[in-house]
């Protein structure tokens, strides 16, 4: 191996992407232990890392050209030993010189002054702060000052993060292209409204509140929203987003104030769109939406029951949208692909509390070239809507999720969609054996999920698909799919 080429060995190093497979070879010879120390670009620490001074300077001088770091103490214990601290993060800030994309989770040792110095990480480009308690504004500020090629953050349950002025910072300086705050509960959807010019750069904004102990899925005499408010038709708030395409606002509350809802008629580029649970949102707001958006091609609308005024007078029990924002989308948003509509703490059986109807969704479905479509909970839909979408030429995947109005019948028609390779069914009781038999004539799936399916064996599903995954149970992550744990 010490008389083969340096560029040679460099190259076979490039091809090996497994860190332990990496680890191991560093150990055969002088030469490959340089050029591969040389050669990684990213690491990944946390219990067990040896916080000295000198150690952490070798562990530096081993890697001389890291370009991604992430320091990671979830599961820690005291008796893992000590965390890394402000005097390790400014050894790792003063000899990574190439260092662009940090993370920092659940580092409890490192507060406000050792995250200042990441000053000296003037090509930084990505900072994640996941679960870092002792983290307020001021050392956010400091990095907002210093790291002025910083283009990514996210800020992740990090509770005392809490003023503006890092915001409004950011906001002028406008150089964020991705930016996710999540569980902070300090923060309010409010406060963005202030990042000003920092929308114009802006391509992907995620947020999410901080959910308290008893949120619930509607609030028993509530404040009632009214179904005709137009928040776009008023130009209160003088900034714009038009690069913005991916936009994600879950478990926020708009009204009576405005809010973040305005950013729904603002942005010209979006593609993908998911809305989880935000209160008070209406058919406007979509409509103003799909009016701006005609790049749209991902929704995710994932609805709870709310308070609204009627047209008659009086309040009712509903979702947030009607046919009319499904009749705006189909009409504007010709490419839209990813369908996945969610319907939280409805009955079972229809009509229910639940905006759509079939009709309508069916609208969508015929105007867009849909490839993958989502449903859950969906009680407005049944075998004639699996007839109607068995001639989709363009979908591929379709996932059903207590869909109690399918039917063997309806496996039968869907049987036959052209393109259709990819089928879930969750919880959705009134398919049987039969039905699945339907699926496995046709001999066109690549893969068939079965899940918590009462009357569907795993003899009747094995050989469907050439891919099968059959499961009778309910698994955790299924449960929240369905709503239980939302809020």
């Amino acid at each position: 191996m010490e008389d083969l080429p340096e560029a040679l060995l460099t190259e076979i190093l490039n091809r090996i992407t497994r860190t332990s497979d990496l680890n191991s070879l560093s150990l055969v010879s002088k030469q490959l232990y340089k050029i591969e120390g040389s050669q990684r670009g990213a690491i990944r620490v946390g219990s067990g890392l040896c916080t000295a001074a000198r150690a952490l300077t070798s562990l530096c001088a081993r890697f001389p050209n890291l370009r991604k770091v992430e320091i990671d103490y979830s599961g820690w214990i005291p008796g893992h030993g000590k965390q890394l601290d402000n005097k390790g993060l400014l050894v790792f800030s003063s000899h990574c010189s190439s260092l662009i994309d940090l993370t920092l989770s659940f580092c409890s040792c490192i507060d406000d002054s050792g995250l200042g110095c990441l000053a000296n990480c003037k090509k930084l480009v990505s900072l994640r702060l996941n679960s870092t308690p002792q983290i307020t504004s001021i050392g956010l500020f400091s990095v907002a000052v210093g790291c002025t090629s910083l283009s990514a953050l996210h800020l992740i349950d990090c509770e005392k993060i809490d003023s503006v002025e890092w915001l409004e910072y950011l906001g002028r300086d406008g150089s964020l292209e991705e930016f996710v705050v999540k569980n902070c509960k300090r923060i309010n959807h409010h406060d963005f409204l202030k990042f000003g010019p920092g929308w114009m750069k802006l391509q992907k904004f995620e947020f999410e509140r901080k959910r308290g102990k008893y949120d619930s899925l509607i609030a028993v005499g509530g404040k009632v929203y009214d179904s005709s408010y137009d928040a776009h038709s008023m130009d209160i708030y003088d900034f714009c987003c038009e690069s913005l395409k991916d936009l994600r606002l879950a478990h926020i509350k708009t009204w009576p104030d405005v809010g973040l809802r305005v950013v729904l008629g603002k942005c010209k580029a979006l593609e993908k769109l998911c809305l989880e649970y935000v209160h008070a949102l209406n058919d406007n707001d979509m409509i103003a939406l799909s009016r701006s958006c005609s790049n749209l091609k991902s929704i995710s609308l994932w609805l709870n029951l709310q308070l609204y005024s009627s047209d008659v007078g009086y309040c009712e029990t509903r979702t947030s949208f009607t046919d009319n924002s499904l009749y705006a989308l189909a009409l504007n948003c010709r490419m839209l692909q990813i369908a996945d509509l969610s319907f939280t703490g409805c009955s079972r059986d229809w009509p229910s509390e639940i905006g759509f109807t079939q009709e309508g969704f069916l609208v969508l479905i015929q105007s867009c070239p849909i490839r993958v479509l989502v449903l859950n909970n969906a009680n407005f839909f049944d075998d004639k809507g699996m007839k109607a979408l068995a001639s989709s030429p363009h979908l591929e995947t379709l996932e059903l999720i207590l869909c109690h109005a399918v039917t063997d019948v309806g496996m039968r028609f869907i049987a036959h969609t052209p393109c259709l390779s990819n089928l879930t069914l969750r919880m959705c009781h009134n398919v049987t054996d039969a039905g699945v038999a339907e699926l496995g004539c046709v001999h066109k799936l690549e893969s068939l999920v079965i899940e918590y399916c009462g009357e569907i064996s795993l003899e009747a599903a094995q050989g469907v698909a050439k891919s099968v995954h059959y499961s009778k149970d309910c698994s955790d992550a299924l449960m929240k799919t369905i709503g239980f744990g939302a809020y």
